[in-house]
């Protein structure tokens, strides 16, 4: 209890200092000669430039924005850690709750990510322009940004609140967009090696080439990425291969660009932990693997784990495979220095599977084990270890091309855009025997299924269309004005449907059919005033959609129900979930005279969200007579209202000190009850769950000279609930990171900028509650516990 009432006070304390602190740099600040913000060409657009002054640049201000828009560069994410995914290195940014189980924000399957009170699956990502899809563990339109590039050669990482641009291709933006950056090719030959080692066997080995200038302004790099890590809790070795290539060819009449990526990843995983009624749950629920005896003993003589752990049964393993190949290929032509027209084409392919090997006496399988196999003995038929092996195989083959004019036309800077995705998807949930002399691995992918449950074709297109104004009134107050469509066709086949015993309640099978969602005017209007030259004040108003998830099989998507008179019902009375987002800020970065305080930099944004038309997947309305009782169905039930403030700045101390905080507060609340069969489940007026009030994030870096650099790094997340009913709650917890970095003397003179860095995660050892896994019912929630205190060495140098 010391470390929450320590955290709450750090909290509080936190707020006192940087209200007064930005009071005080407005008031008594120095004016500098320094002009507004120039306005950027079309190619710089893409990515920005994070260059400032002070001395660190953990967070960078966008001078442009009508809306919030905060961004971290490469170098300062790679001080996180080494090879951190560029979401994790977010969690520094107000507003920003991120959770995963591994030091690099790697593990996909325990992620949590919220954003002023929308989840992971409600934002948007790109990498290059590249859309990523929604990010959700069941991979259907998409890819995590870790796998799309290395996270060595990430350029920058901007995070746009509200609904992110309108020319962001994302069918899922509802609450904001996460856009990664790729770096370019250097000037220079150059080779760069980095080699990470530290706690639990990890190993992290990166090699980049670049080319340098070739002539011609031709120019690419190559890399090549080999991590692998043992899992802190179980003996499980989390692997990735990655390679990267990018050519840049840069001329006068426009600049060419083709990228290439293929990761190959498997990543075993563990389950969270169930808290229900009097239970007491494990602080961790690892699999058995690879002690195949002792997971013999486990199960009784019928394949059933020990009664005494209830839904905590542990598996005998559980993994997640993925292998993606990413390519693209953007062209920028300068048709004249007013007017540019960029084309970009890309090709995504996956191929990836969920596996778990469990116990076949639990979780209502015999049932469904006995519809394919009447009468006969289960246990002999997967094997004879009690055990069966169930995966869930994915496919993805998507293409797309997004097309963007830019104009200047006076004081007019007009864009327009299109985007469109055919998107080829599949999910087979298939079941293999565990034999008990020749056991699986986390690590080899399952062959001769016994049984193939289902097996989804999803064929989706999407196109969306945007047009968008930015118009400067005078040299200091700019308006922009626009709108974007959405338009998504989607048509769900089974090629192999589910036996209807299996599903039972009256169900015939998963449902087929068509979808089509047109949505022609989703508006935007913001404004920007340059108060001085280096203080701006921003408003920003924006509607937006997020389009029906495309998934076949499972999540809340309407080819997932379980049956065909549910997606009937759901496509005639259904809406997609939308949210209008209203922000206001204010923006500053200036040089200071306030004795030792010589800069500061920082943002203020207040936002209210009116979220409508959010989708659950509950018990079946009684009064829809087709629906057998207890089926689920996918349907609207009503709407959450956020209101919130985020501050995060930076002090700096001259270039040897600097103190950067990010402060936020969210209030989310469901605005309405709804019905499970024919119980009221009161969620009107409660909180949304996992969705902390109060954040405060701090770093805290010291350059003492001598080339040595060290960061101290804080995360505060207040409480959160864990239950839509708000019955059940998770403590606050505070962590603390540090990093150490710094030349090698007396390198040798074939090495270039030869350095070494120290990274402790958890730094104060802490244990409790990382994130709970929200459940519709009340009186019971699962969760992931905190990691505990691991350390990291590296070595980099140029050659």
């Amino acid at each position: 209890m010391k470390t929450f009432h320590a955290a709450t006070a750090l909290r509080h304390s936190s707020i006192a200092v940087a209200a007064s602190l930005l009071c005080a740099s407005l008031a008594h600040a120095v004016p500098t000669d320094t002009p507004a913000a120039a306005e950027e060409t079309p190619a710089a657009q893409d990515a920005p430039d994070l260059s400032r002054a002070g001395a660190v640049s953990t967070v960078a201000i966008s001078t442009r924005k009508t809306r919030s828009s905060v961004a971290m560069s490469g170098p300062d994410i790679q001080k996180v850690m080494p090879g951190v995914s560029p979401l994790k290195a977010l969690q520094a940014l107000p507003g920003v709750s991120f959770q995963t189980a591994d030091p690099w924000g790697n593990n996909e399957q325990n992620l949590s990510l919220f954003v002023h009170g929308f989840n992971g699956q409600q934002l948007g990502y790109t990498m290059d322009g590249v859309p990523l899809g929604d990010q959700q563990y069941g991979n259907y339109n998409g890819l995590a940004p870790q796998r799309a590039l290395t996270s060595e050669n990430v350029k920058s990482v901007v995070l746009s609140t509200g609904a992110g641009d309108l020319g962001t291709p994302s069918t899922s933006n509802l609450g904001g967009t996460i856009e990664t950056y790729s770096r370019d090719p250097m000037n220079e030959r150059n080779v760069n090696l980095q080699q990470t080692v530290g706690s639990h066997k990890a190993s992290r080995t990166f090699l980049r080439y670049d080319s340098g200038d070739l002539g011609g302004g031709n120019s690419f790099f190559v890399s090549g990425l080999h991590h692998e890590a043992k899992a802190w809790d179980f003996n499980g070795r989390q692997s990735n291969d990655q390679f990267n290539a990018k050519f840049v060819h840069e001329g006068e009449s426009g600049k060419l660009t083709v990228f290439a990526d293929w990761s190959d990843k498997i990543e075993p995983n563990e389950d969270s932990t169930l808290h229900q009624g009097s239970l007491v749950a494990p602080y961790t629920r690892p699999f058995i693997y690879p002690d195949f005896a002792a997971a013999l003993a486990y199960l009784d003589a019928n394949g059933a784990p020990p009664a005494n752990v209830g839904a905590n049964f542990r598996n005998y393993y559980s993994d997640a495979q993925r292998t993606d190949h990413l390519a693209y290929v953007k062209y920028e032509a300068f048709l004249s220095d007013k007017l540019s027209w960029t084309n970009q084409y890309y090709y995504h392919r996956n191929d990836g599977v969920g596996v778990v090997a469990g116990p076949i006496n639990q979780a209502g399988l015999p049932a469904l084990f006995r519809v394919y196999f009447p009468n006969q003995d289960l246990k002999t038929v997967f094997g004879n270890s009690g055990y069966a092996t169930r995966t869930t195989e994915y496919q993805i083959n998507r293409q797309g091309a997004t097309s963007t004019v830019r104009w200047e036309a006076g004081d007019h800077r007009i864009q327009a855009g299109l985007w469109f995705e055919h998107n080829n998807s599949g999910a087979y949930r298939r079941w293999y025997a565990l034999d008990v002399n020749n056991p699986s691995t986390p690590y080899q992918r399952p062959s001769n299924p016994l049984i193939t449950q289902y097996g989804s074709d999803i064929d989706n297109k999407v196109v969306q269309f945007h047009l968008v104004d930015e118009w400067k009134l005078r040299p200091d107050l700019t308006v922009q004005g626009g709108f974007k469509s959405s338009l998504q066709f989607a048509e769900g086949l089974f090629p192999v449907n589910q036996l209807p015993a299996a599903i039972g309640n009256g169900s015939k099978g998963l449902p087929e059919g068509k979808i089509t969602t047109k949505k022609w005017f989703l508006p935007q209007l913001g404004a920007r005033w340059d108060i001085s030259g280096s203080m701006q004040a921003f408003a920003n108003v924006q509607k937006n959609m997020r389009q029906f998830v495309t998934y076949g099989g499972g999540g809340n998507s309407p080819w997932s129900l379980s049956s065909q008179a549910a997606f009937d019902y759901f496509k005639a009375t259904a809406k997609p979930e939308t949210s209008v987002t209203i922000e206001a800020g204010l923006r500053d970065s200036r040089s200071l005279d306030l004795g030792p305080l010589t800069a500061f930099d920082g943002q203020v944004t207040l936002y209210h969200v009116n979220f409508r038309d959010r989708q659950l997947a509950i018990s079946s309305n009684p009064i829809i007579t087709s629906f057998a009782g207890g089926t689920t169905i996918l349907s609207n039930v009503g709407g959450v209202k956020t209101d919130g403030v985020d501050f995060g700045g930076t002090l700096h101390f001259g270039r040897a000190f600097s103190f950067y905080d990010a402060i936020s507060y969210n209030r989310s609340r469901y605005q309405d009850s709804y019905l499970s069969g024919t119980t009221v489940v009161p969620t009107a007026g409660k909180t949304v769950p996992n969705t902390p009030e109060w954040m405060n994030k701090f770093v805290a870096t010291f350059k003492p000279g001598a080339g040595i650099e060290m960061q101290l790094q804080g995360d505060y997340v207040g409480k959160r609930f864990a239950t839509y009913t708000n019955d059940l709650n998770v403590g606050s917890y505070f962590l603390l990171g540090l990093n150490v970095s710094g030349a090698v003397p007396m390198a040798p003179s074939f090495f270039k900028n030869l350095r070494w860095s120290i990274n402790v995660t958890n730094l104060a050892d802490r244990k409790g509650v990382l994130q709970p896994n929200v459940g519709q019912a009340s009186g019971s929630y699962a969760t992931y516990p905190i990691p505990p205190r691991m350390g990291f060495l590296t070595l980099k140098a140029d050659i």
